[in-house]
């Protein structure tokens, strides 16, 4: 279920915004016209006769309506603004017309075809979208005229044989082009209807102008052509209110046009499969557009909430970097030099476990180390042993998890002060000692380090380093300014041990036991900040599948942990604080958000398949340069090498979909009521600490996964 879902869903997207593509006429449309060509093939009879041509059966037949007999007919609806208001016209001064609609209209607005045909005027047919037949095969006709009958069966359960094609005019324009369309047309079941009295109302000539041109001479009758839709028609409207009385005054009737020609009802019921076929496409083409639209809208909150997000990360990172790098700033009247317990879990860290003890030993700060072995069957409790170092421990356990083996240490640790590492990172000299220095604030309850790529080489490694230095310590630059810092990183953090004593330690409730602690810290009342000269060197997964396992992890870890803490939404105090602050920034940035994100790649790999090709591209490279200004702001605060931003536009294409991909399947996994088990991610060592800053040891063997 978790893979399936994700398929259907993208699937289902996909084919709603190509339906809906393909109904706005964004897709398959076709708008070139056809020039004017010799007219030697068309019966003389044809360009003498009247506007309406049959060729059905073989026939070549023009008919003409009688005197004192006019036709209206509007093009190119029905359109929601002003179809109603000609509808509204044409019912008040009792006339009908003929509504030449075209299929993608009629597909949006099925009640307006229900209303003509209640009220007893005629519909016809004039193409799905538009184009000019002439340019197109029998097949692309077929499809034309098939699609548009669909529409009509779903919007008002009937089918019509009355046909007028895009770009007509009078009868002696038909041509070489569009002759064979008008007899293949023919031989469909319709009857061409083009016209002999234009009012040219779509160039909006004024109110007067219209009615002179609409007006037949000599009492004559006439199909007079005007449209209601494809652009403002207040014109038309006002022209259509005065000439109908006007001409009926004269003598003139407003009839459809089977009524002025004697003939049967174009209109013919459809039942059975075509009325089903018909009213699932309406339901489709309104659930496509709905749903787009809906779309739409959250997209919109989406870019605001990103461009929120990062103008917040932008002006409060600042005001943090400006605030703890003054020469006077103190965390509090005198440094912290107490001891200081360092709790490393550790489970099958044979290849990074000596890196990491030692890396401690070279502390500024003065430390004792428990590594807690947590059932290992590689020897990483025997390593650590074998290596002889003072104010090194081991705590052996059987195999219970991360939570249970920082309790073991917690319940072993001789200090108040704790810090905890992963097995698979490396410290600075100066990390502990920059780690604990805010637990010169009473306040502060536990401090998050500066957790860095120590294995950056490869590109999913540079991908990595990218989103540790922007997306992760650059959040908590923001999160510490508004005081609702969501997670200790694992992989460097500190804790006061009495403060993790009243919130009851570790807890394995979640797969995110950072996310989970600090919250509860929060709602103790407790101050987390963010040191950012704590920096810690980690080894990132290096393959896709590792990565997938850790990200699909922490995912699902965060959502648990929100929900596991949901009840300090309504709770009061400190709790409350992080509840109606914390909580819904979380939510919104780290959950919502990124869910709801993928949202723009879909609709900027629409735009740049269907257009607006380079406007979807600006914006493209808009939100890149925005990103990538964020991206170099934080490498400048970190003091990090540009280069690595080198593969930014790559990673916002690649490996951001990766991450879209394991969220979704975190919510369908909470939502379905999946359990997730541990992962532990196959380590490589790659991670030294020879000096002040750690190196990347070369490789051996099989060590290493190809990317992917």
């Amino acid at each position: 279920m978790r893979h399936l879902l994700p398929s259907l869903i993208l699937v289902a997207l996909m084919a709603m915004l190509m339906l809906r593509g393909y109904v706005h006429s964004e897709i398959l449309a076709d708008h070139r016209v056809q020039p004017e060509a010799v007219t030697d093939k068309v019966p003389q009879k044809i360009l003498d006769g009247g506007p309406v041509i049959d060729t059905r059966d073989g026939r070549t037949t023009s008919l003409d309506v009688k005197d004192h007999d006019l036709v209206l007919t509007f093009d190119d609806g029905p359109d929601p603004t002003w179809t109603p208001k000609v509808l509204d016209v044409l019912k008040a001064h009792h006339a009908h017309a003929v509504f030449f609609v075209t299929g993608t209209n009629a597909s949006r607005y099925p009640e307006l075809i229900r209303r003509m045909v209640r009220e007893g005027h005629e519909v016809g047919l004039h193409t799905f979208n538009h184009p000019d037949l002439s340019y197109q095969s029998q097949k692309r006709i077929d499809w034309e005229l098939s699609q548009s009958q669909l529409a009509l069966a779903g919007a008002a359960g009937i089918r019509t044989s009355l046909f007028r094609p895009p770009y007509s005019s009078f009868a002696d324009a038909m041509d070489n082009k569009s002759w064979p369309v008008t007899q293949y047309i023919g031989t469909r079941g319709y009857i061409t209807v083009v016209n002999n009295t234009d009012s040219e109302d779509w160039q909006k000539p004024g109110v007067d102008e219209i009615i002179r041109r609409a007006t037949p001479k000599g009492g004559k009758g006439a199909i007079v052509l005007m449209h209601d839709s494809g652009g403002d028609r207040h014109q038309t409207v006002q022209a259509l209110d005065r000439f109908l009385p006007q001409l009926q005054g004269q003598g003139y009737v407003f009839e459809n046009l089977t009524e002025a020609l004697g003939a049967p009802s174009a209109h013919t019921p459809v039942t059975g499969t075509d009325l089903w076929k018909g009213e699932a496409w309406i339901f489709l083409v309104s659930a496509s557009d709905e749903i787009t639209d809906g779309l739409v809208v959250a997209l919109a909150v989406i870019g605001v909430l990103v461009f929120t997000r990062f103008g917040l990360m932008l002006v409060l990172s600042a005001v943090h970097a400006r605030r703890v790098r003054r020469r006077d700033f103190r965390w509090g009247a005198a440094p912290v030099t107490e001891p200081v317990s360092v709790l490393v879990p550790a489970y099958n860290e044979a290849k990074c476990i000596e890196n990491t003890v030692r890396s401690l030993m070279a502390s500024e700060h003065p430390v004792e180390v428990l590594v807690i072995d947590d059932g290992s069957s590689d020897g990483t409790a025997l390593i650590v042993e074998g290596l002889d170092l003072p104010n090194v421990r081991v705590v052996r356990q059987h195999n219970a998890g991360k939570p249970a083996a920082l309790n073991r240490g917690l319940a072993n640790a001789r200090y108040e002060l704790i810090v905890m590492m992963d097995g698979d990172t490396v410290f600075e000299p100066a990390t502990v000692r920059e780690l604990v220095q805010p637990f010169a604030d009473p306040a502060v309850g536990a401090v998050a380090g500066n957790a860095k790529v120590g294995n950056r080489d490869s590109l999913i490694g540079a991908w990595q380093h990218i989103e540790y230095v922007m997306g992760f310590n650059l959040d908590r630059r923001m999160y510490d300014m508004l005081r609702c810092m969501p997670t200790i990183p694992g992989a460097v953090g500190a804790f006061r041990r009495s403060a993790l004593e009243r919130v009851g330690g570790m807890s394995d409730d979640t797969l995110a036991e950072d996310t989970d602690i600090t919250m509860a810290m929060h709602r103790d009342g407790w101050r987390v900040v963010y040191a950012e000269r704590a920096r810690a060197w980690t080894e990132a997964p290096e393959s896709v599948q590792q990565l997938w396992s850790q990200r699909y992890r922490w995912s699902y870890g965060t959502m648990q942990a929100i929900w596991k803490h949901r009840r300090a939404l309504i709770e009061r105090g400190p709790s409350g604080r992080f509840g109606r602050v914390g909580l819904p920034l979380v939510s919104l940035f780290m959950v919502l958000a990124p869910l709801l994100a993928p949202l723009i790649d879909v609709f900027l790999l629409y735009g740049v398949v269907f257009g607006p090709t380079q406007r979807t591209i600006g914006a493209w490279l808009g939100v890149l340069t925005v990103q990538a200004i964020c991206a170099a702001y934080a490498f400048r605060l970190d003091r990090e090498r540009m280069t690595h931003l080198i593969s930014l536009p790559l990673q916002q294409i690649l490996y951001r979909q990766l991450m879209y991909v394991v969220l979704l399947q975190s919510w369908i996994t909470a939502l379905t009521g999946g359990r997730l088990r541990w992962q532990k991610l196959r380590r490589t060592g790659v991670v030294e600490a020879p000096g002040s800053i750690p190196r990347q040891r070369a490789r051996s063997g099989d060590d290493r996964r190809p990317v992917g």
